[in-house]
């Protein structure tokens, strides 16, 4: 028998896929094909991808007689970053999404919009829809709310869509979860800011791990370790993924990555020069607007990072 099925599961060599919207996972694994094709990739197939797969007519798959996946068919978009695994170029978090959520907290730990800018730059490279979700804002509600202000102030005028949640007072989580109906969505963001916490509000019958931050170092331990998706009771599907403390951009050039600061492909139009860096040259309408504060100055400081980067993330 051979069927199409979605990849709910990555638990290294062994998957779960399963034919959605239906939800009865059943247990897969690649077909040395498939393996080699993905050499460019530490995965060949990722969370998300839909994928053909067989099984012997009038058997089903188990544990003991899994299903081969023999073929990744052709993504809509994924996010991708580059490998910390030398011997490969990248891995793709997941597939086929309709919606990106990347989780941030302004400390504990502490927020790095480098870190945030390379995802959004990445996010806007491969067609990823994505939302900024603020995390914890209980903690800094207060005593930090200029702090958020200016956070919003700098994404929501790059033309980002911030949500602020809570799980500890409720705060966004009804709108979250609104958000989620009907759409595979996926959570992702460093160590510690709370993604896992946020798939259990958002369903409590779900069980994703959690752990406490590292107080050693401010940092997230990494809780989840699989790749996976989760189907929530009030429609949709979540996928939750494993903290990441670096993210590399993958393929693309110096000379592109303005191109994917929203704000500053608009402004560019008007740069005197084409093409232009942004960097030094006379006329430049991106550099006019980060002095005139219509560009915020942090994420052009985060675009000037990323043309002096050497290649080496971790």
């Amino acid at each position: 028998m051979i069927g199409q099925a979605t990849v709910v599961k990555n638990a290294g060599s062994h998957f779960l896929l399963s034919v959605l919207p239906d939800w009865e996972p059943f247990p897969a694994v690649l077909k040395g094909k498939v393996r080699l094709e993905g050499g460019s990739s530490t995965n060949p197939v990722a969370v998300g991808d839909h994928v053909v797969f067989q099984i012997k007519d009038g058997e089903s798959a188990s544990i003991g007689n899994p299903a081969q996946i023999s073929e990744v068919l052709p993504r809509k978009n994924y996010l991708i970053r580059k490998s910390t695994n030398l011997s490969r170029q990248s891995h793709v978090i997941a597939s086929n999404i309709d919606m990106a959520y990347i989780v941030v907290s302004l400390y504990f730990p502490q927020i790095k919009l480098p870190f945030l800018d390379r995802i959004l730059v990445t996010c806007e490279v491969y067609d990823v829809p994505c939302t900024i979700v603020l995390n914890k804002v209980d903690i800094y509600r207060e005593e930090a709310r200029e702090w958020v202000e200016d956070f919003h102030r700098i994404y929501e005028g790059a033309g980002y869509r911030v949500l602020e949640t809570s799980v500890v007072d409720g705060t966004g989580i009804d709108a979250l979860r609104e958000d989620c109906k009907g759409r595979v969505c996926l959570f992702s963001g460093e160590s510690g800011v709370g993604k896992s916490s946020l798939v259990k509000a958002i369903d409590p019958t779900l069980d994703p791990k959690i752990a406490e931050i590292s107080t050693a170092h401010l940092q997230g331990r990494h809780t989840t370790s699989l790749y996976e998706m989760y189907r929530i009771s009030s429609g949709g599907f979540i996928i939750d993924t494993p903290g990441i403390r670096g993210f590399g951009l993958v393929s693309l050039q110096k000379e592109e990555i303005a191109l994917y600061f929203p704000e500053m492909l608009k402004a560019s139009r008007n740069c005197r020069f084409t093409p232009c860096t942004h960097t030094h040259e006379p006329g430049c309408a991106v550099k006019q607007a980060v002095e005139d504060g219509t560009i915020s100055p942090e994420r052009y400081s985060s675009y000037l990072g990323m043309l002096e980067e050497d290649g080496k993330f971790r």
